[in-house]
Protein backbone atom coordinates (compact mmCIF):
# COMPACT_ATOMS: atom_id res chain seq x y z
CA UNK A 1 0.00 0.00 0.00
CA UNK A 2 1.29 3.45 -0.90
CA UNK A 3 2.00 5.74 2.04
CA UNK A 4 0.83 9.32 1.63
CA UNK A 5 3.25 12.17 2.29
CA UNK A 6 2.71 15.64 3.72
CA UNK A 7 4.63 18.89 3.18
CA UNK A 8 4.72 22.47 4.45
CA UNK A 9 5.99 25.03 1.95
CA UNK A 10 6.81 28.65 2.63
CA UNK A 11 5.57 29.99 -0.69
CA UNK A 12 7.43 33.10 -1.79
CA UNK A 13 5.91 36.05 -3.60
CA UNK A 14 5.49 35.90 -7.38
CA UNK A 15 4.74 32.18 -7.39
CA UNK A 16 1.42 30.54 -8.20
CA UNK A 17 0.05 27.66 -6.13
CA UNK A 18 0.20 25.06 -8.90
CA UNK A 19 2.71 22.78 -10.58
CA UNK A 20 1.79 23.45 -14.23
CA UNK A 21 0.42 26.42 -16.13
CA UNK A 22 0.01 27.61 -19.70
CA UNK A 23 1.29 31.03 -18.58
CA UNK A 24 4.89 32.06 -18.01
CA UNK A 25 4.79 32.22 -14.23
CA UNK A 26 6.87 30.85 -11.37
CA UNK A 27 5.47 27.45 -10.39
CA UNK A 28 5.67 25.03 -7.48
CA UNK A 29 7.67 22.79 -9.80
CA UNK A 30 10.41 25.43 -9.72
CA UNK A 31 10.96 24.71 -6.00
CA UNK A 32 14.21 22.83 -5.36
CA UNK A 33 12.51 19.77 -3.89
CA UNK A 34 11.72 16.33 -5.28
CA UNK A 35 7.97 16.09 -4.70
CA UNK A 36 6.52 12.62 -5.30
CA UNK A 37 4.11 11.98 -8.12
CA UNK A 38 0.56 13.00 -7.25
CA UNK A 39 1.50 15.85 -4.91
CA UNK A 40 -1.02 18.70 -4.95
CA UNK A 41 -1.60 21.89 -2.99
CA UNK A 42 -4.35 21.96 -0.37
CA UNK A 43 -6.08 25.26 -1.00
CA UNK A 44 -4.04 28.04 -2.51
CA UNK A 45 -2.41 31.42 -2.05
CA UNK A 46 -2.61 34.03 -4.76
CA UNK A 47 0.53 34.87 -6.70
CA UNK A 48 1.53 37.90 -4.61
CA UNK A 49 0.81 36.32 -1.21
CA UNK A 50 3.44 34.52 0.85
CA UNK A 51 3.60 31.91 3.54
CA UNK A 52 2.16 28.55 4.45
CA UNK A 53 1.00 26.28 1.67
CA UNK A 54 0.17 22.67 2.48
CA UNK A 55 0.90 19.93 -0.05
CA UNK A 56 0.17 16.23 0.03
CA UNK A 57 -0.38 13.13 -2.04
CA UNK A 58 -3.53 12.43 0.01
CA UNK A 59 -6.52 13.37 -2.13
CA UNK A 60 -8.94 13.31 0.81
CA UNK A 61 -7.34 16.07 2.89
CA UNK A 62 -8.75 19.06 1.01
CA UNK A 63 -12.30 17.92 1.71
CA UNK A 64 -11.52 17.14 5.35
CA UNK A 65 -9.82 20.47 5.98
CA UNK A 66 -11.83 22.98 3.96
CA UNK A 67 -15.19 21.31 3.39
CA UNK A 68 -15.74 19.66 6.77
CA UNK A 69 -18.15 20.76 9.48
CA UNK A 70 -15.42 21.91 11.86
CA UNK A 71 -13.86 25.30 10.99
CA UNK A 72 -10.07 25.56 10.99
CA UNK A 73 -8.28 28.76 11.94
CA UNK A 74 -5.99 30.40 9.39
CA UNK A 75 -3.76 33.22 10.63
CA UNK A 76 -2.47 35.98 8.36
CA UNK A 77 0.03 38.77 9.00
CA UNK A 78 -1.01 41.68 6.81
CA UNK A 79 0.72 44.97 6.16
CA UNK A 80 -1.65 47.68 4.92
CA UNK A 81 -1.14 51.17 3.63
CA UNK A 82 -1.95 53.95 6.13
CA UNK A 83 -2.94 53.70 9.77
CA UNK A 84 -5.93 51.56 10.77
CA UNK A 85 -8.60 53.12 12.99
CA UNK A 86 -10.44 51.40 15.81
CA UNK A 87 -13.68 51.76 13.84
CA UNK A 88 -12.10 49.92 10.92
CA UNK A 89 -10.94 47.16 13.26
CA UNK A 90 -14.47 46.76 14.60
CA UNK A 91 -15.99 46.55 11.14
CA UNK A 92 -13.42 43.98 10.00
CA UNK A 93 -14.12 41.92 13.12
CA UNK A 94 -17.88 42.07 12.68
CA UNK A 95 -17.87 41.29 8.96
CA UNK A 96 -17.67 43.38 5.79
CA UNK A 97 -19.14 43.04 2.33
CA UNK A 98 -16.71 41.87 -0.35
CA UNK A 99 -17.22 41.19 -4.03
CA UNK A 100 -18.34 37.69 -4.95
CA UNK A 101 -18.98 35.85 -8.24
CA UNK A 102 -21.62 37.12 -10.66
CA UNK A 103 -21.54 40.63 -9.23
CA UNK A 104 -22.93 39.61 -5.86
CA UNK A 105 -21.69 40.67 -2.42
CA UNK A 106 -20.57 38.30 0.32
CA UNK A 107 -20.51 39.36 3.98
CA UNK A 108 -17.54 37.86 5.77
CA UNK A 109 -18.11 36.01 9.02
CA UNK A 110 -16.87 37.54 12.31
CA UNK A 111 -13.15 37.08 12.83
CA UNK A 112 -10.27 38.19 15.03
CA UNK A 113 -8.36 41.27 13.86
CA UNK A 114 -5.71 43.12 15.84
CA UNK A 115 -3.06 45.72 15.14
CA UNK A 116 0.37 44.28 15.92
CA UNK A 117 3.91 45.60 16.07
CA UNK A 118 5.84 45.17 12.81
CA UNK A 119 6.98 41.53 12.88
CA UNK A 120 10.70 41.08 13.45
CA UNK A 121 10.71 37.39 12.51
CA UNK A 122 9.64 37.81 8.89
CA UNK A 123 12.00 37.29 5.98
CA UNK A 124 12.88 40.04 3.52
CA UNK A 125 10.94 40.03 0.26
CA UNK A 126 12.16 43.15 -1.51
CA UNK A 127 9.26 45.46 -0.67
CA UNK A 128 10.54 48.92 0.24
CA UNK A 129 8.14 51.68 1.29
CA UNK A 130 8.71 55.37 0.77
CA UNK A 131 10.17 56.87 3.93
CA UNK A 132 7.03 58.98 4.43
CA UNK A 133 4.58 56.14 3.81
CA UNK A 134 2.61 55.13 6.88
CA UNK A 135 1.41 51.58 7.35
CA UNK A 136 0.06 49.20 9.95
CA UNK A 137 0.41 45.46 10.49
CA UNK A 138 -2.67 43.38 11.25
CA UNK A 139 -3.02 39.87 12.58
CA UNK A 140 -6.17 38.37 11.09
CA UNK A 141 -7.55 34.98 12.13
CA UNK A 142 -10.17 33.51 9.80
CA UNK A 143 -12.14 30.30 9.70
CA UNK A 144 -13.13 30.74 6.06
CA UNK A 145 -11.09 31.38 2.97
CA UNK A 146 -12.85 32.92 0.01
CA UNK A 147 -10.42 33.68 -2.82
CA UNK A 148 -8.59 36.99 -2.20
CA UNK A 149 -10.70 37.39 0.96
CA UNK A 150 -8.13 39.18 3.12
CA UNK A 151 -7.14 41.56 0.33
CA UNK A 152 -10.79 42.31 -0.39
CA UNK A 153 -11.58 42.85 3.29
CA UNK A 154 -8.92 45.51 3.80
CA UNK A 155 -9.69 47.08 0.42
CA UNK A 156 -13.33 47.43 1.44
CA UNK A 157 -12.07 49.54 4.35
CA UNK A 158 -9.97 51.68 1.97
CA UNK A 159 -6.59 50.16 2.83
CA UNK A 160 -4.28 48.75 0.18
CA UNK A 161 -2.67 45.45 1.08
CA UNK A 162 1.10 45.85 0.87
CA UNK A 163 2.14 42.45 2.12
CA UNK A 164 0.14 39.34 2.99
CA UNK A 165 1.65 36.34 4.78
CA UNK A 166 -0.29 33.23 5.72
CA UNK A 167 1.48 32.46 8.96
CA UNK A 168 -0.35 29.36 10.08
CA UNK A 169 -3.24 26.96 9.67
CA UNK A 170 -4.21 25.68 13.11
CA UNK A 171 -0.87 24.59 14.66
CA UNK A 172 1.07 24.29 11.40
CA UNK A 173 3.25 27.36 10.81
CA UNK A 174 6.05 28.66 8.59
CA UNK A 175 7.86 30.27 11.52
CA UNK A 176 10.96 28.08 11.07
CA UNK A 177 10.76 27.67 7.27
CA UNK A 178 12.53 30.03 4.89
CA UNK A 179 10.86 31.20 1.65
CA UNK A 180 11.02 28.52 -0.99
CA UNK A 181 11.88 25.82 1.53
CA UNK A 182 9.87 22.65 2.17
CA UNK A 183 9.43 20.80 5.45
CA UNK A 184 8.09 17.25 5.30
CA UNK A 185 6.08 16.04 8.30
CA UNK A 186 4.65 12.64 9.12
CA UNK A 187 0.97 11.87 8.89
CA UNK A 188 0.32 11.70 12.64
CA UNK A 189 1.89 15.12 13.22
CA UNK A 190 0.06 16.62 10.23
CA UNK A 191 -3.40 15.45 11.29
CA UNK A 192 -2.84 16.22 14.97
CA UNK A 193 -1.62 19.78 14.26
CA UNK A 194 -4.68 20.43 12.10
CA UNK A 195 -7.04 18.93 14.68
CA UNK A 196 -8.32 16.46 12.13
CA UNK A 197 -8.07 13.34 14.23
CA UNK A 198 -11.71 13.48 15.28
CA UNK A 199 -12.61 12.64 11.69
CA UNK A 200 -9.53 10.60 10.93
CA UNK A 201 -10.42 7.25 9.37
CA UNK A 202 -8.17 4.18 9.40
CA UNK A 203 -8.37 3.99 5.60
CA UNK A 204 -7.57 7.69 5.01
CA UNK A 205 -4.44 6.69 3.11
CA UNK A 206 -6.15 4.13 0.91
Amino acid sequence: MNVDRYFLLNKPMNMVSQFVSTHKVQLLSDIDFNFPEGTHAIGRLDQMSEGLLLLTTNKKVTKLLFQGTRPHVRTYLVQVKNKVSQDTLKQLRDGVGISAPNGSTYTTTPCKVDIIEPPTNLWENGIVLHENQQSDWLRIELTEGKYHQVRKMVATMHHRCIRLVRWSIEDLTVESIQPGQVQEVDEAYFFNALNLYRIFEPNICS
